[in-house]
């Protein structure tokens, strides 16, 4: 299972499944993460947090706890 966190800048990857539960994982999908849907990731933060991803053809910066939740291929 390799999730978006683990990817490296410069990739696109496609969401396979997203964990997490209720309010959390609504929170992401009304970002419009959902199955599916391809992510390109722009940049990662010197520290990891947040990570920069291009979603549906806008930018989205991400906490790096909700990166972890989000499963890719």
């Amino acid at each position: 299972m390799k999730t978006l966190r683990e990817v490296p800048i410069g990739d696109t990857v496609r969401v396979v499944k997203l964990h997490g539960e209720g309010a959390v994982k609504r929170r992401i999908m009304d970002m419009g993460i959902t199955k599916g849907v391809e992510v390109y990731v722009r940049k990662v933060a010197p520290l990891g947090d947040p990570v920069e991803v291009n979603v549906r053809g806008y930018e989205l910066s991400l906490r790096k706890a909700d990166a972890e939740m989000i499963e890719v291929e």
